[in-house]
C-alpha cells in the first residue's frame, strides 16, 4: 500500500469520501477482482478528493507495479459471452467519433485497454485501420487468434513512433491508470496534429453517483481514479489537449448478464428473483440499452 499526490495538481491534501472497505494489509494480486466482469462491488481502497482541484481517486493503493502485473495475468472468459452487447454498444460509440474525427477512410487508431478486441474488429469493419493494446497476455491472444492486431503491453512499452494515429480511444480504462496524467502525455505524443483522443469513464460527479454514495457499484479495487467531467477536462488541457466536448453515454448489455450485475451489486434478495425471471422468459441473450447516467464520453483534440 502506498500513499500519493495528486495526479491532477501535485497537492498532499485530500479529504476522505469514503473509507476502505478492504483490509488494511491488503495485498495486490490476479483474480476476478481485476477483470472487466468483476462482481467485487464495494470492496475498493479509502477514497479521497483533492482539496485543491477535486481529483478524487484511491489513496493509499496498491503499487503500480502490482496493479500491472494483475492485469497481465487477467483472464475473463465470462466477458466473450458479452460480446454481442459489446459489439451494438461500440457501434453507437462510432457515431459520435465520425462527427467529431471525420470519416474513417483507412485512417489509423489506435484502442488503449482493447482487451479481447471488439471495438477494434468493430472500428476495422467501419473503416479504420485498428489496432489496440492491452497488457492481459490473455485477451491480447485472444484478439489476435482471431485475426485482429493487438499488442500485449502499455502505451509506454508499444514502440510505436510519435504522431502515428489519428485517433486514440480509451473506454472504460483511464479510472484503472495509477497514472493518467502520464497515459494522457503519451497519447498526446502518439497522435498526429489534428488527431482525437476519446474517453469513455465513470462519472463520480453524476447525480447518480452522488445519490449512491458508499453504495455506486463502481467503487471497487480495480479503479483508482473517479473523473467528474471537469477533472477529466482539466487533465487533458494539462496534458496538451484541447477539450472538444463530452456527453452521458451508456451501453448495451445482454438481459442475463445483467441480472446477474444485479445480484453482485445489491444483493440476492434483490438479484435471484430478477435472474430467475429472465431465465424463465427466455430473455437472457437478449441485448438491452442500460443507461444510468454515470458514465461519460470526452472528446479532445491534439491542436495542429
Amino acid at each position: 500500500m502506498k500513499l500519493v499526490s495528486c495526479n491532477l495538481c501535485g497537492s498532499e491534501k485530500s479529504r476522505e469520501l469514503y473509507p476502505a472497505t478492504l483490509p488494511e494489509a491488503h495485498q495486490v494480486k490476479a483474480g476476478s477482482a481485476f477483470n472487466c466482469t468483476s462482481p467485487d462491488y464495494g470492496r475498493h481502497y479509502r477514497i479521497v478528493q483533492c482539496e485543491q482541484c477535486g481529483l478524487v481517486c484511491a489513496n493509499p493503493r496498491g503499487a503500480a507495479t502490482d496493479v500491472l502485473q494483475a492485469y497481465e495475468l487477467v483472464e475473463d472468459p465470462l466477458y466473450l459471452q458479452e460480446r454481442k452487447g459489446r459489439e451494438i454498444t461500440f457501434r453507437k460509440h462510432l457515431e459520435p467519433l465520425h462527427r467529431i474525427a471525420g470519416q474513417p477512410n483507412g485512417r489509423r487508431l489506435l484502442d488503449v485497454g482493447a482487451y479481447v478486441g471488439v471495438f477494434v474488429e468493430v472500428a476495422r469493419e467501419a473503416g479504420w485501420a485498428a489496432e489496440g493494446i492491452e497488457p492481459s497476455a490473455w485477451a491480447a491472444r485472444h484478439a489476435r487468434q482471431h485475426g485482429l492486431e493487438v499488442k500485449q503491453g502499455t502505451l509506454a512499452s508499444g514502440g510505436w513512433p510519435d504522431e502515428s494515429f489519428e485517433v486514440i480511444t480509451m473506454w472504460d480504462v483511464i479510472e484503472h491508470f495509477d497514472d493518467p496524467l502520464c497515459e494522457l502525455k503519451h497519447a498526446f505524443r502518439l497522435l498526429r496534429p489534428g488527431g482525437v483522443i476519446v474517453i469513455h469513464t465513470i462519472d463520480i460527479g453524476s447525480l447518480t453517483a452522488q445519490v449512491m454514495g458508499e453504495r455506486w457499484p463502481f467503487l471497487m479495487e480495480m479503479h483508482l481514479m473517479f473523473f467528474s467531467r471537469a477533472t477529466l477536462r482539466a487533465m487533458l488541457e494539462k496534458a496538451g489537449f484541447e477539450y472538444a466536448g463530452d456527453h452521458t453515454q451508456g451501453r448495451y448489455l445482454r438481459l442475463g448478464y445483467l441480472a446477474g450485475r444485479v445480484s453482485a451489486a445489491f444483493g440476492p434478495l434483490l438479484g435471484r428473483p430478477v435472474e430467475w425471471l429472465v431465465g424463465k422468459l427466455n430473455l437472457a441473450e437478449w441485448p438491452v440499452p442500460i443507461n444510468t447516467l454515470d458514465l461519460f464520453t470526452a472528446y479532445a483534440r491534439k491542436k495542429g
